[in-house]
């Protein structure tokens, strides 16, 4: 039986690497795939982040009558 596994690993075996580097090869193009899905997730909270940030120095730099304006009409449109 060994003699038997033996010989058809031989014969078969660079069908068995192939597959193998297949599977790698496959392994690493969807972790590249996520990392670029990570990156570009990672922009746009960057971009939302930006844009709260400079909201909130917009509203720090109101007076309190200037808010409640403001807040006045936002909250009837």
């Amino acid at each position: 039986m060994t003699a038997f596994i033996l010989s058809l690993a031989l014969k078969f075996w660079p069908y068995i690497v192939g597959a193998f580097g297949l599977g790698l090869g496959a392994l690493r193009w969807r972790s590249s795939i996520i990392k670029a899905e990570r990156a570009k997730e990672a922009a746009k909270e960057a971009e939302a982040r930006d844009i709260a940030d400079s909201v909130d120095n917009d509203i720090g730099a109101m007076t309190p009558e200037q808010r409640k304006e403001a807040l006045r009409k936002w909250s009837k449109s």
